[in-house]
């Protein structure tokens, strides 16, 4: 009658009937067991320990109570005590299967691996050597520990015993992968697409794996492959989106982009992508609106609104920038892409001094070796008048960052205003050479009497010349804070497939 009540939902009478049932018969151990699992299932983990510690005084030999009470102890995190309770349940019943499941995930979170090997051979010779999930997941655990010889030893024979299992077949190539070996893995999916040319999932790793060995073409041609044979397949429209990205063909990377939105619109990443991909195309009204798509799925993703700031501030809307990169300090103090982007924003622009020399030295704090976000503190304390130290800083940056061309503009600024015209010019120089098409910084090098930047004609700059993708973004004649080494690029998060 008790199993009927519980059976019902109505858990108090069912186990006031345990209790009058162990009234009438106290040395019934499986009385015991069965209200403790009652209670176990209604997250009552204490009073569930209590019954089965009970109950196996008068049925010392259940392997059910001896593994239900590990399960009680297990939810109490007391893993020690439950691996004991798992044991005694093995040792009442070897051919008990939940026993040696729950036992060897309490070794993996514990990451022993000895204990865990033994285990998994004691399951071979008392319950079968061929339980394909407890395999599977002994395979798994084998590499994360790295012992992958004996990893791959057993997928071997699971594909014997199982040939047509492609999953197995998958991560065999995937401990390739781990093993730092990805043309063997190549070679593995290659051989699994001959067979069977449908499977999606495989020719997906297989697009992902030829980006690792850096063969792109070959990567984009599976993804394709995807898409022509399923258009609705999530994965490698987003998979071509982001390779497209990183090979700087932003508008395809958008056309698939937003495909990929319209499969699973609710998800962060695609709408984080997508506005990436426009901000690198100049579309900043389109990016602007898909990081606001995104953040009414996600309003408090960092890196959405951290994005959005971005944008908004090719559009030159400086409060939305201020507002949006505020927004993110309220999620994460921390972020340390917000904390130099703003208060390099305010030292630029040359407002906000002593708020812009603190949220520089708070980024400086966390990443103290980014030389983008020393060159920004060493910027806000020279607009502040702190030119010594300015000067420190900068130079500090300098050693830190050899490539970046505003940190020497910055550089031959304050030896200019220090009067040191020689460091200044060598200086300014330098950051010609790394960016030669910096037109603001030519003409403030004629400006002060340094005459032609070496290896440039003597002749001003046409008002409509070129600009190269390198140079520093300008609106409004105000230079684009960087974000974590370069001006104007965007945070991401890694996408992994």
């Amino acid at each position: 009658m008790a199993e009927i009540y519980a059976g019902g939902g109505r858990f108090d009478r069912a186990l006031g009937l345990y209790d009058e049932a162990v009234r009438l018969n106290p040395e019934r151990g499986e009385t015991y067991i069965g209200k403790g699992v009652l209670l176990l299932n209604l997250k009552r983990f204490e009073e569930a320990e209590t019954v089965f510690t009970q109950g196996l005084v008068h049925a010392p030999e259940s392997h059910f109570g001896h593994f239900y009470r590990g399960k009680a102890l297990e939810a109490q995190e007391k893993r020690t005590e439950a691996k004991e309770a798992y044991r005694q349940a093995i040792d009442r019943a070897k051919r008990f299967e939940p026993a040696y499941q729950a036992l060897f995930k309490l070794y993996e979170y514990d990451e022993d691996l000895q204990a865990a090997i033994q285990l998994y051979h004691e399951f071979e010779v008392s319950v079968t050597p061929r339980d394909n999930a407890f395999r599977k997941d002994f395979v798994r655990f084998l590499v994360k520990q790295k012992d992958y010889e004996q990893a791959l030893d057993i997928l071997e024979q699971l594909i014997v015993d199982e040939p047509q299992d492609v999953q197995v077949q998958i991560q065999r190539a995937l401990v390739y992968v781990e093993m730092k070996e990805p043309h063997r893995a190549v070679t593995e999916l290659e051989e699994i697409l001959q067979a069977h040319p449908s499977e999606l999932r495989v020719r997906d790793y297989l697009g992902w794996l030829y980006e690792q060995i850096d063969d792109d073409e070959k990567a984009l041609d599976a993804y394709r492959t995807n898409i022509d044979l399923d258009a609705t397949f999530y994965d490698s429209r987003i998979h071509l989106g982001i390779l497209l990205y990183r090979l700087a063909r932003y508008d395809e990377a958008v056309r698939h982009l937003t495909q990929a939105v319209g499969l699973k619109p609710s998800n962060s990443e695609t709408h984080l992508l997508l506005g990436l991909s426009y901000l690198q195309a100049n579309e900043f009204e389109q990016a602007t609106s898909a990081f606001e798509k995104g953040l009414e799925y996600h309003p408090n993703d960092e890196a959405l609104r951290f994005n959005l700031g971005a944008a908004y501030d090719k559009l030159d809307r400086f409060p939305d920038v201020v507002r949006e990169m505020e927004a993110v300090l309220a999620l994460n103090p921390d972020h340390t892409d917000a904390l130099n982007y703003l208060g390099y924003s305010y030292a630029d622009r040359g407002i906000n001094g002593e708020e812009a020399v603190e949220l520089t030295r708070r980024a400086v704090a966390l990443k103290p070796d980014n030389g983008a976000y020393v060159d920004s503190l060493g910027w806000a304390l020279f607009k502040v008048g702190k030119v010594a130290e300015a000067l420190r800083e900068i130079q500090r940056a300098a050693e830190l960052v050899e490539d970046d061309p505003v940190i020497f503009e910055h550089l031959g600024e304050i030896y200019l205003i220090q009067e040191h015209r020689d460091a200044a010019k060598a200086a300014w120089i330098r950051a010609l050479e790394l960016d030669p098409h910096n037109e603001k910084l030519i003409k403030r090098f004629r400006e002060v009497g340094f005459g032609s930047p070496p290896h440039l004609p003597e002749e001003p700059l046409k008002e409509d010349a070129q600009v190269s993708q390198y140079a520093d973004p300008v609106i409004s004649g105000v230079p684009v804070p960087r974000t974590g080494g370069h001006r104007g690029q965007p945070a991401t998060r890694q996408v992994n497939p």
